[in-house]
């Protein structure tokens, strides 16, 4: 009999579990909504804990759905996005982030996911897996649009436009960071390149940090533009698959997990070219995930695994293990480097010729 119930106990266990997973959209999907009222906004404008009723006279919604604003907010605060005191709703510490004000605010990145464009490929993922690549180049993103996604984002200004407002306020976040508490790290430079470093939001905070060196953005002629530059930072155009700009110290954020190991490669060993044809030693760094599925805490190794199956799914790209960091540096010709985990999810690495 105790057995039996312990196998009752497993199988319902079992069950919540799977429910779960099978309904964790809804997560997303509820999260989505509250910013689409403009919830996380209106709380933080009122500037105390907002009572139930007080929320929903502000929300421009219709009299009859009034009734069932206290269940999404009841399964977001459950989920962490809102703390609930005797006297109304605030917001949690990730809520902030929801701001659409914010300079960090995630709410780009979170609405481009979202988006049927960027869910429609995941559909396609059972199918990918059966079929035959095309050269290691075919995506479910192109098997669910007929193109690759920069290509196919090009032509859609409202996705181009989420992408990058969110690539800004992610190097925002990462500048402010990497210039507090990684100033070393850039110290005896002499010129610094930021690689595929788009509008310059990295760039800026570094050039201002380091009044003396030359910070060039280096990007294609689509992103750059007829971007200018001033004081010590200027806006370059080019292909960093043909050649880079020669400079003592090369910078690659948020940028190699886009591609996969053969385009990895050929642009590690532009970089290098770039780094030895200065004749100063020099370094390239790198900002990127280092996934570590065994030491690190549960919600960041999920953190990085959710982001490998979406590099796989929409950018042909993967996330790395210091392995195959390693094995990707050596083949490219550089002699060593250095992971320095001071970002999160992310990691800062110092790469040598």
């Amino acid at each position: 009999m105790e057995s039996q119930s312990k196998e009752h106990a497993i199988v319902l266990e079992s069950q919540a579990h799977v429910w779960n997973h099978m309904l964790s959209f809804i997560n997303s999907m509820s999260l989505k909504c509250a910013i689409d009222l403009g919830i996380p906004d209106i709380i933080h404008k009122h500037g105390k804990p907002m009572s139930l009723p007080q929320l929903i006279s502000s929300l421009q919604i219709h009299p009859s759905k009034a009734p069932n604003i206290h269940r999404l907010m009841r399964l977001l605060t459950h989920s962490g996005f809102f703390t609930l005191h005797s006297d109304g709703y605030v917001l949690t510490h990730p809520c902030t982030l929801l701001l659409k004000d914010n300079p960090l605010s995630a709410v780009p990145f979170f609405l481009s996911m979202l988006d049927p464009m960027l869910t429609k490929p995941w559909y396609e993922l059972g199918k990918w897996f059966q079929q035959g690549n095309d050269g290691d180049k075919t995506t479910p993103f192109e098997a669910a649009h007929g193109r690759a996604f920069w290509e196919y984002a090009w032509h859609v200004p409202r996705l181009y436009k989420l992408f990058d407002e969110t690539l800004v306020n992610d190097s925002r976040m990462v500048g402010g960071v990497v210039v507090e508490k990684c100033k070393g790290v850039f110290e005896g430079l002499e010129s610094l390149v930021d690689v595929g470093g788009g509008s310059g939001t990295m760039a800026k905070a570094i050039a201002q940090e380091f009044p003396k060196m030359e910070c060039i953005v280096f990007d294609s002629p689509y992103v750059v533009g007829e971007l200018k530059g001033s004081g010590n930072l200027k806006f370059v155009q080019g292909d960093m698959f043909q050649a880079i700009p020669p400079s003592d110290g090369l910078m690659l954020k948020w940028s190699l997990h886009d591609w996969n190991d053969e385009e990895c490669l050929k642009i590690l060993k532009k970089c290098k070219e770039a780094i030895v044809s200065k004749g100063k030693g020099g370094k390239l760094i790198i900002i990127d995930m280092v996934v570590d599925d065994e030491k690190g805490d549960y919600e960041s190794i999920q953190t990085q695994l959710l982001f490998d199956l979406l590099t796989m799914v929409v950018l042909c790209g993967k996330e790395r293990t210091e392995k195959e960091w390693a094995n990707l540096f050596s083949s490219a010709g550089f002699s060593s480097y250095k992971i320095t985990p001071v970002l999160g999810v992310r990691s800062l690495i110092e790469v040598y010729p």
